[in-house]
């Protein structure tokens, strides 16, 4: 071969060598070990059923979940049904500026605690022929949702190949060796909860039931009772498809020998038939579905069925494309990219990554009717979860769902809003009862599959400034209005939604009530989790008119009004609410230039504490803005400030939502660049360990412990940072941070229906796609500059900025 050509040939086979080693991807996950502990693993999952992979060589461990399996059954949501009748006593004692003796009798308003999200099993694949393996590599792409494991071992390479499908409801695992007759590997099945194990037809068959009572606080493993007709059952099913080899079983586990290719097929179902009925009595049968759905992908093709996930999967990831512009960060497992880009480095496709990650969870984890992502989204390995992993209301399930509407995933949003409806059924009972107010409903802190709304507190044992909270219908009722806005979905509004969002209004009419200049505040109220310092030094939760409350009821009252207009009814109630408006206590600027968060000037006991619920008129909500209303967005800076920008994962997604809203782009970048800081597994022992809030090895939120909540507030900072909307206007690149001076975004939505598609070079804003879903009018502001625009439904505009 001429001498030229072999020089050219290396040459080009050196420039692609480096140009990989730069490549980094934005849309894989990469390790050169099997993940050890949960923060390290590799997450599936259909919106209904979760897989935790860990890729081990010898022997593979893989959690399993199904969204549906909880702890309990219906709620009796008239647990308490005199508790309202201690509210007198205690607004007397506020009047009164008692709020030690208020304290006290708010434990009376309490309930039950929250029921609590189950681990379904764990499978296990375990080799025969043990060894050493090299050249190892797992993967997660969440590009078509499908993780792959390879390495050698013995000389033979092996791979495997994992994805959970929503069309079919299966979890699929296909095994390769490269040598004729390599694959020889048992499987196991096991569950913490009660269950049975046993192999029928050489399928692996775990039946088993979640307890009916979960343990009345958070601290201590619960005390699990089982009793007949109560309780969720669940099924799981395992099956080998084989190309060769030879399968055979023992009485509780599955054997494969001699085989060159196989496919392992698993199916769970539970017979959770809905939050009011018995899942024993009148739930569905776990058992037939479990075996129908295995059934049937069983008899489909491996390619059929792998092709059929991804199609369905990119509908809903491909929406949205992010290019921050160009990188130079190395090509390196995302452990190591953490641990770099935790030292001030740039690495622009991880921040992509990072955001294209957070799409890729809400997608595999909400898509259930009635049962919306949790704490940990549906990936849960322990008997006792933190904090159940339950639904937390006073911020945590609505942050799950900041990135839905305007990242393009607003089917992913249905779980959520169908849950809000059943909310609103238990509410109303828990709104007499609780609250003595007989018109609409309430709820409270934390829930769970059963709607449960009532205020927690194991009944008087638990602190008020956590457990006695009845907001939480005025901030869900937000979400309603937020789906309407971005797909203008009238029918959805006028059958479902309106009557729910007036329903939680009706709540706030009846529970509100005057101060003494005349004003509407709440009493009792607290401010989520906060505590305040009285000046007799008394330190509580319980006081009246709180910051948090009035912002929320406000913005509920504004979004339901909003709705009454748009649909053209109840234009008595809207008067009734526009009045109250008008009658709000205003809020108020403390002696340190911040937004009051109590009635009074009163001091926190803790200064940075990680709630800031007295800027929800900020975000989530938008009355606040440096706009329209300076002199607040400026108190929320400095509230902010004060604060400072150390805190845990969700609350750092959220503070960085309000950052920027305060078109601070570098502001929020920094704290973006925080919550990406590395963290250590919780159980890994090292000299130097890692802890705190930050970013676990597999990008998993670290509050720490794990919560998924972090992940969805921190992607859905990165489409606040490009993109801001109302129903009138769109703002376009309202917080970019100098980091980001040049990229583009296709895909992302807008309020009013709007889809927008734009790039930008040194900051400046080139062109511009906007696209109309339903047909409307918006105006166009980047800086100085405004644009009005009118297009029809399914029109689009391009404009050169």
């Amino acid at each position: 071969m001429n001498q030229n050509l072999i020089k050219t040939a290396a040459i080009f086979l050196f420039t692609s060598f480096c140009l990989n080693m730069t490549a980094q991807s934005n849309h894989v996950l990469g390790y050169n070990k099997a993940a050890e502990f949960f923060e390290e693993s590799l997450v599936l999952g259909n919106g209904k059923m979760g897989a935790t992979v860990f890729g081990g060589a010898n022997s593979d461990k893989i959690y399993l979940n199904d969204a549906t399996l909880w702890s309990g059954e219906p709620v009796n949501a008239n647990m308490n049904p005199e508790a309202y009748k201690n509210i007198p006593a205690i607004r007397e004692a506020l009047k009164n500026e008692n709020y030690k003796l208020a304290e006290e009798l708010n434990k009376k308003i309490e309930g039950k605690n929250s029921e609590s999200y189950a681990p379904l099993g764990t499978l296990e694949i375990n080799n025969s022929d043990k060894g050493k393996a090299v050249n190892y590599h797992r993967e997660l792409d969440i590009s078509n949702a499908v993780s792959k494991v390879s390495y050698e071992m013995n000389g033979i390479k092996f791979t495997r190949e994992y994805f959970v499908s929503a069309p079919d409801q299966i979890m699929v695992i296909k095994l390769t060796s490269s040598e004729k007759g390599g694959l020889n590997f048992d499987i196991d099945l096991r569950s913490l909860l009660k269950s049975t194990v046993e192999v029928k037809g050489n399928i692996l068959v775990m039946t088993g039931s979640a307890p009916i009572h979960e343990n009345p606080g958070y601290s201590v493993l619960p005390k699990y009772e089982q009793e007949k007709e109560r309780g969720t059952t669940f099924t799981t099913l395992v099956q080998i498809k084989k190309a060769d080899g030879k399968i055979t079983s023992s009485r509780s586990t599955l054997t494969l020998k001699e085989a060159t290719e196989a496919y392992i097929y698993v199916s769970v179902a539970t017979s959770f038939n809905g939050f009011n009925k018995n899942p024993v009595t009148e739930g569905l049968d776990d058992i037939s579905i479990a075996l129908q759905n295995l059934n049937k992908a069983f008899a489909k093709s491996f390619d059929e069925v792998k092709q059929a996930h991804i199609a369905d999967y990119q509908k809903f990831y491909n929406r949205v494309t992010l290019d921050l512009g160009k990188t130079t960060a190395p090509d390196l497992p995302t452990d190591e990219r953490l641990l770099r880009y935790a030292d001030g480095k740039e690495d622009k496709n991880l921040e992509i990554l990072y955001f294209n990650f957070g799409r890729y969870l809400l997608i595999s984890s909400s898509r259930t009717l009635g049962v919306p992502a949790n704490l940990q989204g549906i990936w849960n390995p322990h008997l006792n979860p933190p904090w159940s992993s339950n639904y937390t209301m006073n911020i945590n399930l609505e942050e799950n769902y900041w990135l839905a509407e305007n990242t393009n995933l607003s089917e992913m949003h249905l779980p959520l809003l169908s849950f809000i409806k059943n909310l609103s059924v238990t509410g109303k009972v828990t709104a007499k009862t609780f609250y003595g107010v007989n018109e609409g409903w309430a709820a409270a802190h934390n829930s769970d599959i059963w709607a449960m709304t009532n205020p927690v507190g194991n009944f008087g044992k638990e602190d008020p400034s956590w457990a006695c909270w009845p907001l939480s219908g005025a901030w869900l009722s937000t979400h309603i209005w937020e789906h309407y806005t971005f797909t203008k979905d009238k029918n959805y509004l006028k059958n479902e939604g309106y009557p729910i969002m007036k329903g939680a209004a009706q709540f706030f009419l009846g529970w509100m009530v005057t101060d003494k200049n005349g004003n509407l505040i709440t009493s009792p109220s607290t401010s989520p989790e906060n505590k305040y310092i009285a000046p007799d030094g008394f330190i509580g939760a319980t006081m009246y008119g709180g910051t948090a409350d009035l912002a929320m009821i406000r913005e509920c009252f504004d979004k339901t009004i909003k709705a009454s207009k748009v649909l053209n009814n109840d234009a008595d109630f809207r008067a009734k609410l526009e009045l109250a408006l008008s009658k709000f206590h205003p809020y108020q600027i403390g002696k340190k230039g911040n937004l009051q968060e109590w009635y009074f000037d009163w001091n926190d006991e803790d200064p940075k504490h990680r709630h800031q619920s007295q800027l929800f008129g900020l975000f989530p909500g938008d009355h606040i803005t440096p706009e329209k209303t300076p002199d607040l967005a400026e108190a929320s800076k400095k509230t902010l400030e004060i604060k400072g920008d150390e805190t845990t994962g969700w609350s750092k997604g959220w503070r960085i939502n309000l950052w920027a809203r305060l078109w601070d782009g570098n502001r929020a970048y920094k704290m973006f660049r925080e919550l990406l800081k590395y963290v250590d597994p919780d159980g890994k022992k090292t000299d130097k360990p890692r802890r705190g809030g930050g970013t676990y090895p597999n990008l998993f939120d670290a509050h720490p412990p794990f919560q998924i909540d972090g992940n969805f507030g921190g992607a859905a900072a990165v489409a606040e940072m490009l993109i801001q909307s109302d129903e009138n206007e769109i703002r376009l690149l309202p917080a970019l941070p100098d980091a980001w001076e040049t990229g583009s975004v296709k895909g992302i939505c807008a309020r009013g229906g709007f889809e927008i598609e734009m790039n930008w070079e040194n900051k400046i804003l080139k062109k511009v796609t906007i696209s109309s879903k339903t047909g409307g009018k918006t105006t166009l502001i980047n800086g100085d500059k405004k644009q009005t625009i009118t297009l029809k439904k399914g029109e689009s505009l391009e404009i050169n900025w």
